[in-house]
């Protein structure tokens, strides 16, 4: 067989792909025009794989799997978000808003902030990757988190720490304001956790979710 299509709908690829760095760079290419055109949910290692013309175990040599192939194409290369979470998710409920803080702040202060700076107006000023932002953020980040809770509106609750998170990095590293901005990561913890707390686990204001707004918002669209 000569020719064929990748399940994204574009001509595959055949043929021997040039080794290194710049099979890296095909495969990140294809990635990115994978998830643009499929979106984050029904892309796969598979499908970005026959679009770049390589197999599988290339793709995942290196990049591993398909919350790293995303990151990397939004140039995040040694950070992984959804490993952040995933970590801060574990241990007990009642402590999760200053141990979320505390590791998001630690990872992006590890270079002071400078990836953040690089990173969120590169992919803000392109609508594709904009785009595609909420669909990681619910499968890969808000979503542990929703599994993590055993609450009403756990989506209302997570979008609430979301947007406190949003906040923080935004005034400590793109737009800084002291003493936020150089306070030690755990000050930091100490002070917005608890309001991260009170999303996470506390009373909110009754009619702001219709109830059932859990099963129609569904991060699994089921």
């Amino acid at each position: 067989m000569t020719g064929g299509r990748d399940d994204g709908g574009g001509p595959a690829r055949r043929g021997r792909r040039p080794a290194g760095q710049e099979t890296r760079e095909v495969v990140l290419a294809g990635a990115r025009q994978e998830f643009l055109e499929r979106g984050y949910e029904a892309a796969s290692v598979r499908s970005v794989a026959r679009r770049a013309g390589v197999d599988p175990g290339t793709v995942r040599h290196w990049f591993g799997d398909k919350t790293h192939l995303f990151t990397a194409s939004l140039g995040l290369v040694d950070i992984d978000p959804a490993a952040i979470v995933r970590a801060a998710a574990e241990g007990p409920v009642e402590s999760l808003g200053e141990r979320l803080v505390r590791s998001v702040v630690e990872v992006w202060d590890t270079d002071y902030g400078e990836t953040v700076r690089l990173v969120v107006p590169a992919v803000m000023s392109d609508p594709g990757l904009r785009a595609l932002l909420p669909q990681f953020l619910g499968a890969e980040l808000l979503g542990p988190l929703v599994r993590r809770l055993d609450v009403d509106d756990a989506r209302l609750r997570t979008a609430l720490v979301a947007s406190q998170m949003v906040g923080v990095l935004l005034t400590r590293f793109l737009v800084p304001i002291d003493p936020l901005a150089t306070l030690p990561p755990a000050r930091v913890a100490a002070l917005v956790g608890p309001t991260v707390q009170r999303y996470l686990t506390g009373d909110l204001p009754e009619g702001i979710a219709p109830r059932g707004s859990e099963e129609h918002n569904s991060p699994h669209g089921e």
